[in-house]
């Protein structure tokens, strides 16, 4: 690795068994401010400041409750719930390994398993009233079908949020670019009061991540919600 350049950038050389694009990625990773800033104050990745950034212009953290952190890994969103909100009961699940954080539960299970959701409901106590997902399928370097997979996991997320939150509660969701459909959007917008999509100055230029924003949940009519918790 070679340190210097313009205005201190630091720059990687390519070494054996390492492809130039993960070259570029580590260079990118070392001059990336964020990522800087994340080492800095605790982070464990710069997500931390995507959400931080979107509750900075929505305002979806304060008052809430119980969260649940869909696709936790490495854990970023679910620090920052602890920080803005430490009173909160937060419930974070994923696939992969996570390392304790704590105040916050983490399962290690597939989302997609049919026993998640109950598992998650139990281990929170309750309906949450705010309820995050970062998840994304991993890619396979088809931009369609990358696109679609993600899409499922986002009407996935979206369902099981419509089922458990809070009247009054949140929704938030990474998706790519144009990742949410007509019908998704219509969706939100008949159980929600608004929906909004952004992209934090903390998700990069280059990149398709784009997030959704749907605040104020509907009540459901009491039989809607006695179907539900007997089925």
């Amino acid at each position: 690795m070679s340190r210097g350049g313009a205005r201190g950038h630091t720059r990687v050389k390519t070494a054996r068994g390492r492809t130039t694009q993960s070259t570029r990625w580590l260079e990118r990773q070392l001059n990336d401010p964020y990522v800087k800033k994340a080492k800095a104050e605790g982070y464990r990745s710069r997500a931390a400041y995507k959400l931080t950034e979107l509750d900075e212009r929505f305002g979806f953290l304060k008052g809430s409750k119980r969260v649940i952190d869909l696709g936790i890994a490495p854990g970023g969103w679910s620090q920052v719930c602890r920080r803005v909100i430490p009173k909160a009961k937060v419930v974070g699940i994923d696939l992969l390994p996570v390392d304790p954080i704590d105040g916050v539960t983490i399962l290690q299970m597939d989302f997609m398993a049919d026993e998640a959701p109950d598992r998650l409901i139990e281990e929170l106590g309750g309906r949450p009233d705010l309820v995050l997902s970062d998840m994304a399928a991993n890619t396979v370097g088809h931009p369609q079908t990358d696109a679609l997979r993600t899409l499922g996991l986002v009407e996935t997320a979206l369902d099981f949020a419509v089922q458990v939150l809070e009247p009054g509660g949140a929704f938030v969701c990474k998706v790519f670019a144009g990742g949410t459909d007509s019908a998704l959007v219509a969706q939100m917008k008949r159980n929600f009061a608004t929906v909004k999509h952004a992209k934090p100055p903390a998700s990069r230029k280059g990149s398709v991540e784009w997030f959704v924003v749907a605040q104020g949940f509907k009540a459901r009519p009491a039989e809607a919600i006695e179907d539900t918790d007997d089925a």
